[in-house]
Parts: structure tokens; sequence; C-alpha cells
């Protein structure tokens, strides 16, 4: 490696840390990608393969894309499968003497994507990860854009079958799973033949650990009904699968995620069981011929007015639920909407005017929400008060919970009221976005 010119072995050095990445290196205004990297964009991408300088003779593979259409190519990349590290200038190249200092921000996987357009707006991007233990598996799943987080263990005497019904359940865009599990060559292809497109990271058991202190002080643990768990020691499959998907969204997104804060173990009994065959016969949520919306059961139900009603709508469809007097809590909270026009009329005009509201308050978590997008969610917030005061006389036991438990985050909408301007630039750079008190 000496060989090679000092900016070329301080690539060579971050690429080592990331190889299974594609390493999008930032020089100027573009990101760089050398050698096999550069080969394999510009194949994928078909963008010009060039050649660089690098202290040997021959000169290196070379491709790049701007930096401010980064997010365009890198969509691309994760849509096709594969992981894209993004390596940024860490220092200021006009006041740095001799090499930028550079290091990774993020690693982008298909599990991880927050991006508004490489996302589907009413339907979840989840990531699980799997913790073999023996014949049992300990499973956790995250949408990390959201902050739903779900977790639960198989120990029956049908356990991979399980497992595979509830992959099917919840269609993750990736899974990342323990050595234990990735040795099973016989499950891994047929879960690879089952699910196409998912993408699979052995990650290191280590920290697939029963540690409970950082799930203790860091979540609220609850159930279906949820009431809060106390005591998660006995569900030590469900603590390592936690661990271990934690550990690696933070190791990507080099942040920590305040916004996933609460996680939910469920028990399996609590849904009817249905095998990716009958999810796919049945055509719940796509076609069998063309994976389309259209003409499916979802597309016939879903009138929702948000995208997180459209979501949750998908999630019901997706877990049916066999406990009765749960079903009828909610054909309760049915027919009192379809009896009562004016009623739902008054919720429908009110949830029209409410955007997001889950992946808004996950852009700010992530701190890459921008002015327009704080004005966004105090314009969502500001109906709350009227979307609650439209249950107040409900009478079905759903609908009055919902009442009941409805925050209005009336104090976060005064705070963005009081220090954004009510229309701020797009780009934060451009300033002018913090009201002045005079």
């Amino acid at each position: 490696m000496s060989e090679y010119s000092p900016m070329m072995q301080k690539y060579l050095e971050t690429k080592e840390e990331y190889k299974d990445c594609v390493l999008f290196y930032r020089l100027g205004d573009f990101y760089e990608m050398f050698f096999e990297d550069a080969i394999l964009v510009s194949r994928e991408l078909e963008i010009t393969l060039t050649g660089k300088s690098c202290g040997k003779e021959e000169k290196a593979p070379m491709a790049g894309v701007p930096h401010h259409a980064a997010e365009m190519y890198i969509s691309r990349l994760v849509t096709k499968g594969y992981k894209v590290a993004i390596c940024e200038q860490l220092s200021d190249p006009k006041t740095t003497k001799g090499i930028v200092e550079r290091g990774v921000v993020r690693v982008v996987t298909p599990g991880t994507v927050i991006e508004s357009n490489m996302l589907e707006e009413r339907k979840n991007n989840y990531i699980m990860s799997i913790f073999k233990s023996g014949i049992y598996f300990g499973i956790s799943v995250c949408d990390i854009t959201t902050g739903e987080f779900y977790c639960a263990e198989i120990k029956d005497t049908n356990n991979f079958p399980m497992l595979l019904d509830e992959i099917a359940r919840y269609m993750p865009s990736e899974l990342v799973i323990n050595s234990m599990m990735a040795d099973c060559n016989e499950e891994i292809n047929k879960i690879k033949e089952r699910f196409e497109n998912v993408y699979i990271t052995k990650y290191n058991d280590k920290f697939f650990s029963n540690e409970l202190n950082n799930i203790n002080l860091r979540f609220n643990i609850i159930d279906t009904n949820n009431k809060k768990i106390e005591d998660i020691s006995n569900n030590i499959l469900a603590v390592g699968s936690i661990n271990g998907l934690m550990e690696y969204i933070e190791s990507t997104q080099k942040t920590n995620l305040d916004h996933i804060n609460k996680i939910t173990l469920y028990r399996l009994s609590r849904y009817m069981a249905l095998d990716v065959n009958s999810r796919r016969n049945l055509e719940i949520t796509e076609k069998m011929k063309d994976k389309s919306k259209k003409g499916t059961l979802l597309w016939v139900l879903d009138k929702t007015s948000t995208s997180m009603g459209g979501r949750m709508l998908r999630r019901w469809l997706n877990d049916p639920l066999i406990d009765v007097p749960e079903i009828n809590k909610r054909l309760k909270a049915v027919e009192e909407l379809k009896n009562d026009i004016i009623l739902r009329g008054d919720i429908t005009e009110n949830l029209k005017k409410v955007y997001d509201i889950e992946r808004l308050a996950g852009k700010m978590a992530y701190g890459n929400g921008n002015g327009r997008d704080m004005v966004t969610l105090k314009n969502s917030l500001f109906r709350l008060p009227e979307v609650k005061k439209c249950l107040e006389n409900c009478k079905s036991g759903m609908l009055k919970d919902l009442y009941e438990n409805l925050d209005e985050l009336q104090d976060i909408y005064k705070l963005i009221d009081d220090s954004i301007v009510n229309e701020p630039p797009i780009a934060i750079k451009d300033g002018g976005i913090i009201k002045l008190r005079l």
C-alpha cells in the first residue's frame, strides 16, 4: 500500500473498514469511487469509467457523481441490493494543510433508508434481526423512519416454518443475522428462495448479547395491550435480537436514534399464522402477477387520509387478529364510524390536513430535517386538537381510548411556532430560518 499516493492510501484504509460497501469518497464537489467500486458503479449506474493517478504506473479506475445528485445514485444502488458508505470531508479544504480529514458519516443499507424519495409513503421499510440459539429464534423488527420496534420469540416444535411466516408478515428489506443462523445453509437458502429481494447481513455475535441494562434504561417495553413489561429477562432470545439490531442500526447510522424508544413484545399466538404462499395467493397487499397494489384487498379497502393510516391498515391486514374481544373492539369502532356520517366526515376532513408526523419526527431525530419540514410538522400538530375534539363523544371502546390517550403535542407546536419563520428556505445553509426576537 505504501506505493500509493497519500490520498489513495487513506482511501484504501477506509475501504478496508467497509469491505462490503460501495464507498462514496468525497473529493471536492464529487463523490469518487476507485478500483473495483468504480468498475461496479460504472456498470450498475451507467456512468463513465475514467482513471486517476494513484502513485503507480497504471491509473486507478475511477468513477464519480456530483455531490448534489448523490442521493439519486445511492438510491439506485441500494435498490439493486448494495450497501453504500458515505465518506465526507470532516475539515475545511481551504484551511487544511496536507490531506483533508475524512470519515464515514453513514452507511446506507436497504433496511436503513430514510430518504423520502426512496420509500413508499404507505408502506413500512422494516429491518429484521434474527438471533438463532439451538432450534429457537429471537426476532426484532424496526422501521427507523417511524420508530416502530417489535420483538418476539419463536420456541415451538415448528420453529423454522414459523420464522418464515414472520418474515412474510413484515417483508423486511434487510435481515441481520448471527453466525449460527448464517451457518445454517439450508435455512438461509430457503429464505433467499422465498424472499428474493431481501438483503442478508451476517453480524458479529458479540453484539447479540443478553445485556439488559441498556434496554431497560433506553426503552419502554410494552405488550400488545400497551401494558408496561417490567422484566424482560425471561425473554433472553428477544433480548439478543434487540441488542444485535440496535447495535447494527447505530453502527451504520452513526447517531443515537432517540425516537426509537418503545419496544412492543408480542406473542405469535396473537395473530393468525399465514405462510408466504397463502399471503401471495390471497393477494392481500400485492398482486401475484406484477407485485402491484391495484386489485388487492388493500387496494379495495385503503381509503385512509394519511400515510400513517395507510401503513397501519397494511399492518392490520398482514396481522389478522384471532383474539375475539380485540376483533369485536375494532368492529364496534368501525360500526360507530359507519353509522355516524357527520363524525366520519369531520375526522376525515381534519386528517386530510395532517402530514406524516411519524416520518417527520424521524427526520428531526436524525438531524436531517430542514425548516420546511419543521413548518409541515407544526401545521400537522395544529390539527390534533380538532381531531381529538371529534372523538370526544364517541361511545365505542377503541375510539374512547383514542380520545383519552391522544397527546395533542401543543407544546411542540408552540416551540416550532415561536422559533421558525412561516416560510423558511429549503436549504439550511441559506439562513433566515429562525424567527428574530425583538
